[in-house]
């Protein structure tokens, strides 16, 4: 009962501050302990050499321009029979089903993946709906880097609308940011140490 009031509680953190500002922004999402597995579920995938250069676009129109984005991924999937992944998309599909019930928000489904951006990597400024596809409703980030420090760079930079100032999120282990996937443009500043996440979309079926 106390794990779900909790969870619950990070929840309504994610939503309230959505609702207050258009982007959702919640410390411990993640625990400590799911965070570290997280981690250290990337760090073997990509000592194994499974991550991937992440491209643009999705799978209809998929560029690759390291130019406009240099980080590595690697796709969740329930039928990898990690722990980790598993225990991280139920999290994902109770968040859903909350929020789902509390704002009618009408998900369907979901995709994630790890994300690795090495020293001197970045993504500039982009919007994460596609031109040809409007199912991604809502962006999550997840974060896993533990001390992370403001000159470490790799800052999430959100671009809002007329005169409201950016907004500069750093990638601290445990946060998760939630954002409208259609609404707002963003970019990843160039890190000065490694960054990970584990980055997703809740979808719909239109």
């Amino acid at each position: 009962m106390l794990k779900a009031t909790l969870l619950e509680n990070n929840f309504e953190t994610l939503i309230a501050s959505f609702i207050e500002n258009k982007v959702g922004i919640s410390n411990q999402f993640l625990s400590k302990e799911l965070a570290d597995r997280l981690k250290t579920n990337l760090l073997q995938l990509n000592q194994q050499k499974l991550l991937i250069t992440a491209g643009i676009g999705n799978s209809e129109n998929l560029i690759h321009n390291t130019s406009i984005r240099s980080d590595t991924i690697y796709w969740l999937d329930r039928k990898h029979n990690n722990t980790s992944e598993t225990d991280f998309l139920n999290l994902i599909e109770d968040f859903i089903r909350y929020l789902n019930i509390s704002c009618y928000a009408g998900i369907t489904s979901c995709e994630f993946h790890f994300s690795l951006y090495e020293i001197g990597s970045f993504y500039k400024k982009h919007l994460d709906q596609f031109q040809n596809n409007s199912n991604r409703k809502y962006s999550m980030v997840s974060y896993l880097n533990e001390d992370w420090q403001e000159s470490d760079g790799g800052q999430l930079l959100i671009h809002h609308e007329g005169n409201h100032p950016n907004q500069s999120i750093s990638p601290m282990q445990g946060k998760t940011v939630f954002f409208k996937s259609d609404e707002l443009p963003h970019e990843v500043l160039v890190t000065q140490e490694r960054r990970m996440s584990v980055t997703g979309w809740l979808k719909s079926s239109n």
